[in-house]
């Protein structure tokens, strides 16, 4: 059973990346600064896009609106992500699995090249069926790397509504296990397990809440719960810019419309101005309306664009009328 909230949440999958669930659930962004885990889907966004495994720093930046990402920080980031593992164990069962991600990975006057493992492959190309999507521009509002290891485990979840685990697992989960400030229950929580929850309900369509499981009178562990807000498709940026193309030709032309000889016709026309006016809000900034509204907006836009030119056509062909009487006088 899959809880529902009333939350509602655009997602874009122009900037989206999927990964299987086996990676998800894997201990695979353990460890990993927030930088680092962007840096890694932000590899998976560009394989995804183009099959490209080569991108620029600046675009890095601009996707996650970074300042200031050095040469040094590269460094680090890309030494951390070479030595990069994929490891699922199921130690009941006598099972586990390592196998490094990346098979190389370079930095060179602003530039990023990096090959995968080809066992990585099959985990973010061609999935079928069992994979998570993740939006880019949701999770880089996160603050905290803990915030997006437990959306991605959450999510990868699908179809539960509550998740016991224990206060161990859990802080393996976040790989904290070596910090001895989380070992404290009270410290664990307040600076991993709700810096992680807040960030989810405030940027994410998941609504995320636990209930303390207890031995006696010690917290043992956390009963997970979470409810799936309803998502939509945003708008692509090539309705985006198609609305903004045709705004951009009406008022490139706006004082002709506005200014034609017909009282009754140039009323009209500054009223379908004004009205394509308020469709160019959303050709600025971020994405903020969803695929099909953007798709009532071209084809307004585009009936305005139509009749502007029809008002405009009519009255650039009117002939004068001739007034007899005062020529007679």
């Amino acid at each position: 059973m899959v809880r529902k909230n009333e939350k509602t949440q655009l997602i874009n999958y122009e900037s989206s990346i999927v990964k299987s669930n086996e990676i998800s659930l894997a201990k695979l962004n353990h460890g990993l600064t927030l930088n680092q885990m962007q840096l890694l889907a932000y590899a998976i966004y560009c394989t995804q896009q183009n099959g490209n495994t080569i991108f620029r720093k600046v675009e890095f930046e601009n996707k996650f609106n970074i300042e200031k990402y050095q040469t040094i920080h590269a460094r680090d980031d890309s030494e951390k992500l070479i030595g990069l593992k994929v490891s699922t164990e199921d130690l009941a069962n006598e099972k586990f699995k390592f196998w490094n991600v990346f098979m190389s990975m370079e930095y060179e006057e602003g530039t990023f090249r990096f090959e995968w493992n080809p066992k990585m492959i099959p985990h973010i190309l061609d999935l079928k069926e069992k994979y998570i999507t993740t939006d880019l521009t949701i999770t880089s509002k996160f603050k905290s790397s803990f915030s997006w290891i437990l959306y991605d485990y959450l999510k990868a979840h699908y179809g539960y509504w509550h998740k016991p685990i224990s206060k161990g697992a859990l802080i393996r989960l976040f790989g904290v296990e070596n910090k001895k400030t989380y070992q404290n229950t009270a410290q664990f929580k307040r600076g991993v397990l709700d810096v992680a929850i807040k960030e989810i309900n405030k940027y994410t369509e998941l609504q995320v809440s636990y209930k303390e499981i207890k031995t006696g009178r010690a917290i043992t562990g956390f009963d997970l719960h979470w409810s799936n807000g309803s998502t939509q498709a945003s708008a692509t940026k090539k309705q985006i810019l198609e609305l903004k193309a045709i705004v951009d030709v009406v008022f490139e032309d706006v004082f002709r419309y506005v200014n034609l000889k017909s009282d009754e016709a140039r009323e009209r026309a500054i009223n379908l101005v004004k009205e394509l006016e308020e469709y160019s809000l959303y050709t600025s900034g971020p994405i903020c309306i969803t695929k099909d509204r953007a798709d009532f907006l071209l084809m307004k836009s585009n009936e305005i664009l139509r009749e502007l030119e029809i008002l405009k056509g009519q009255d650039n062909n009117k002939v004068p009328l001739y007034n007899w009487l005062e020529e007679r006088e």
